[in-house]
């Protein structure tokens, strides 16, 4: 006789109820597409009752259906549906389709099958995340593709690493880290054909604290020409490769026709370009004459032209997918990694000397007191009569050297330009002449000089033509209620300006919270502080104080500029954001010049519905984008100046402090830049105490005190050219109380742990010895 009972049941979260038993391939494959946690052979067995000897035989039947395609194994042994994805998972974000970032599984393992492109929404603030990120997602079908719905960004540290292999002298290889942050070599477990001295990329594996490196490609020498540029590059993952696709829609758009009967002709004009001797490009061009209208006596007609981009770059072409998900170009002293191609950068939307150019002409009537009281735009076609250096046209300007357009062109500007300088001086920007450093490098690539650039007149009169033009493109659209991509730089924040007190109060500087913050309360700060010892110090901490700045299309002024209105429309070459200026300009005046019929250029070149529709969510991306190519530039620029310095080891230079910590103080090369620390361990016996709101670190005995902006001489001790570090001491630096100091094998000279003689002050310490 039969018996029954009861079948018992299995329920998994968010699959239904299922009857136990060895299961069949269909119930297999339905568990899976609807368990909403990672499905693996454990999780497989419980769902389904499976013990003992059904174990073994779930695991040979998993493997006959992943052998038959009909499943993948994902990460953590977890299986899904062939051809999808598990319904959480870890991704990596690859590339962005106009405003959507698309991200594939960071471990893909089904053989013959692209990895899918998924899809990202993200929640909440957008613009958070970047080509790079790692992200664990919720997964789903839509439509005819995946989407995947952020639940949070994973931490950079399991990522790939960027470093150089090195064997110790036991033989073993470890991997050194480029970027200077990361304090610890790690082992190399599989270094495959990668030899000692190479730069390579290497996954992490293990658990901690037992982590290993296995390189994954061999990226060369890291002291060949252009290598530290390569490391920026994939430490920040900045695309630098054109798709065939972009390049050859480069080519077909440089042979667009100018349409000169349709563009305002002014071939005729003496335009010049003012650059810097080593410009890539030249995308901005300048002409002034005398106002000979009567109604503005005093008064000047300026020209600013600059490329027009945006009728070799039209919405939704793969030229403008391209261009959105670089943001712009980055500036390496080796290499250049453009927006556009070549064939558009550093050719036809260059603006070459005696060679006719498409031109976006920015129209300015400027009167008496420098104020601009009209403007207009026009597609143009210009020839420019000479591409100068800052340096010649300063020059000429100065009688030290004969230029055939002094009178015509150099004159005119230079007298405009002091109309325009009445109107900055009326404004009183924020006035903080910062130094930008240049890395000469010879043909061979290596390093000749570096030096801080000459900040001359002919700067400055370019700055402000460039300034009355993007002021001009901002209020021009607005009065014509076309949407504008601003440049916003808002006022500090009450938490920084808090800080500012407690700074100034060190000084006995009394600083008022409840004014109007205007950068003219800087400027008179500064300007009160006159030329004393701690002017230097003072500086640095108000340029701290700034917020940064960033693209949108809700217009919030610019404070640094005190201007209302702000937009950047002078280098759509290197600029998305001009781009867009461009496009809303060209709808805003009717300037639209179709493309070639037949051809694969899309007809219109003002903006389009998608550009209007996510003016936000592309500001927030090419803000990011911008500050990804600050970064990758200053690292850049600190491993050619450790380069530099590494052969000036043991030598005392001449030295700034630019930050201070409980541990020590940061310290720069006068002229030269690239911080380098000096351990608090190292300034001798005594005590020491971090005053927090001074920032400041301050001597028990002695009173001596080290802080923000003193200048110091310093002996370099460690040059390290791989991650851009750099360690000083004092001239006399005695050895540290307690003996020899214990050194770290990737840091020698630094005591692991916390220094002995250094005492937290804390924020509430507002004075100090004078």
């Amino acid at each position: 006789m039969a018996s029954t009972q009861k079948q018992k049941t299995a329920r998994a979260p968010g699959a239904k109820v299922r009857p136990a038993g060895f299961p069949t391939r269909d119930q297999v494959i339905a568990f899976i597409a609807e368990s909403d946690t990672p499905a693996g052979k454990r999780e497989i067995a419980k769902a389904f009752g499976l013990k003992g000897q059904e174990k073994i035989a779930l695991k040979a039947l998993l493997k006959d259906m992943a052998d038959e395609g009909l499943i993948d194994i994902g990460p953590a042994r977890a299986f899904h549906k062939m051809g999808g994805v598990p319904k959480v998972t870890v991704l990596r974000i690859v590339d962005v389709d106009d405003t959507t970032l698309i991200a594939t599984p960071e471990r893909w393992e089904a053989e013959g099958q692209p990895a899918p492109r998924l899809r990202v929404v993200e929640r909440g603030k957008r613009g958070a995340l970047t080509i790079g990120d790692r992200i664990l997602a919720r997964t789903e079908e839509a439509g005819r593709g995946w989407v995947a719905h952020v639940m949070k960004k994973l931490a950079k540290a399991s990522e790939e690493l960027l470093g150089v292999v090195e064997e110790m002298a036991d033989g073993k290889l470890w991997l050194r880290p480029v970027d200077k942050r990361i304090r610890k070599d790690t082992p190399i477990s599989d270094v495959g054909t990668a030899k000692p001295g190479d730069l390579v990329l290497a996954e992490p594996h293990g658990r901690p604290p037992r982590i290993f490196a296995r390189v994954t490609d061999i990226l060369g020498d890291p002291f060949a020409p252009r290598s530290f540029s390569l490391i920026a590059i994939h430490k920040y993952g900045i695309p630098h490769v054109f798709p065939e696709q972009a390049e050859e829609e480069a080519v077909q758009a440089s042979a667009l026709p100018l349409h000169e009967q349709k563009r305002e002709d002014l071939r005729h004009l003496p335009i010049v370009a003012i650059d810097p001797v080593d410009a890539r490009d030249h995308d901005d061009a300048v002409w002034a004459a005398p106002d000979e209208d009567e109604a503005n006596p005093g008064g000047y007609k300026a020209i600013v032209a600059i490329a027009d981009v945006s009728y070799y770059v039209r919405p939704g072409s793969a030229l403008d997918k391209e261009a959105r998900k670089r943001g712009n170009s980055v500036y390496f002293p080796d290499l250049v990694v453009p927006m556009l191609p070549h064939q558009l950068s550093s050719d036809m939307c260059s603006l070459r000397a005696g060679q006719d150019r498409a031109a976006m002409a920015c129209h300015l009537t400027i009167n008496a007191q420098g104020k601009v009281t009209a403007w207009r735009f026009t597609r143009a076609v210009i020839r420019v009569a000479a591409v100068l250096a800052y340096e010649n046209a300063q020059a000429a300007i100065d009688g030290e050297q004969e230029n055939a357009l002094l009178e015509p062109s150099l004159k005119p500007l230079w007298a405009c330009w002091a109309l325009l300088q009445k109107a900055r001086k009326a404004r009183d920007p924020l006035a903080l002449d910062l130094p930008e450093r240049r890395v000469v490098l010879d043909e061979y690539g290596k390093i000749v000089s570096v030096a801080v650039r000459e900040r001359l007149d002919a700067h400055m009169l370019i700055e402000d033509y460039m300034i009355a033009a993007n002021v001009a493109a901002a209020k021009a659209l607005e009065q014509k209620k076309a949407p504008v991509m601003y440049r916003v730089h808002e006022p500090p924040s009450r938490e920084k300006l808090v800080s500012l007190k407690e700074y100034l109060a060190t000084f006995d500087i009394s600083f008022a919270l409840g004014q109007v913050v205007k950068p003219s309360t800087f400027n008179q700060l500064i300007a009160k502080i006159g030329e004393a010892e701690e002017k230097p110090l003072i500086m640095e901490q108000i340029l701290r104080s700034q917020t940064q700045a960033y693209y949108a299309p809700q217009n919030m002024g610019h404070f640094g500029l005190a201007l209302g209105s702000y937009a950047h429309f002078t280098s759509p070459i290197r600029r998305y954001a001009d781009l867009l200026v461009h496009r809303a300009l060209v709808g805003a005046y009717g300037l639209e010049l179709p493309a070639s019929k037949g051809g694969a250029i899309p007809d219109r070149s003002s903006l389009s519905q998608d550009d209007y529709e996510n003016m936000g969510r592309v500001g927030e991306m090419i803000s990011g984008h911008e500050r990804r190519a600050m970064e990758a530039e200053r690292e850049t620029v600190d491993r050619y100046v450790a380069a530099y310095l590494a052969a000036h080891v043991g030598e005392v230079v001449k030295a700034r402090i630019t930050g201070v910590q409980n541990f020590g103080f940061f310290a720069t090369v006068e002229g030269l830049g690239g911080d380098g620390l000096v351990p608090v361990s190292t300034l001798g016996a005594e005590r020491f105490f971090y005053d927090e709101a001074g920032k400041a670190l301050e001597g028990v005995e002695s009173g001596d005190r080290y802080t923000v902006g003193q200048r110091l001489e310093l002996r370099l001790a460690e040059a390290d050219p791989i991650n851009g570090a750099l360690r000083f001491e004092l001239p006399d630096a005695p050895a540290p109380r307690g003996g020899p100091m214990k050194r770290d094998r990737t840091r020698p000279g630094i005591k692991r742990g916390r220094p002995a003689n250094i005492r937290h002050m804390g924020a509430k310490r507002r004075k100090h010895k004078r």
